[in-house]
């Protein structure tokens, strides 16, 4: 039972990951925050296929360690989305960390991370890692405890 929900929770991940590259690719440029969901994902990724390719049990728990850490950084930029609490000044429109010129016209203006965007449901691409990503956590525990 534990292979399938490996498979299960990778072909999340990869599903996640492949969502954000799609829509970057649409035009929905992210922010810092955005990229550094992304970073988990892959390691999931990875986790998952040597998990299946070598059926040792560990690698699940190293699963739900990377689908938390994910959880984790979408949960902290849906509350400085929503102006729950500050976010790095590297990517919001607070403090003096924010890099580049914000008033050139040579590229795209810097995507800024306090800067809530309805996706779907009234809920932002960060709001739904969130929740993905959580239930994400729940199949990977599940597949460190099952058996066989």
């Amino acid at each position: 039972m534990r292979s399938p929900l490996i498979l299960l929770a990778t072909l999340g991940s990869v599903a996640l990951l492949g969502g954000a590259f799609l829509f970057q690719s649409l035009g929905w440029q992210p922010c810092a925050m955005c990229l550094w969901q992304r970073w988990p994902h892959a390691a999931a990724i990875a986790i998952g296929v040597i998990a299946l390719a070598t059926g040792w049990r560990g690698l699940a728990w190293l699963g739900a360690l990377a689908a938390a850490t994910t959880t984790g950084i979408a949960i902290f930029h849906t509350g400085v989305e929503r102006g729950w609490w500050e976010g790095p000044a590297s990517c919001t429109g607070v403090g003096p960390g924010l890099g580049g010129d914000l008033l050139s016209t040579d590229g795209p203006a810097p995507v800024l991370c306090d800067v809530f965007t309805p996706f779907l449901w009234g809920l932002s691409m960060a709001n739904w890692n969130a929740i993905l990503s959580a239930l994400l956590v729940v199949v990977w525990v599940a597949a460190a405890r099952a058996k066989g």
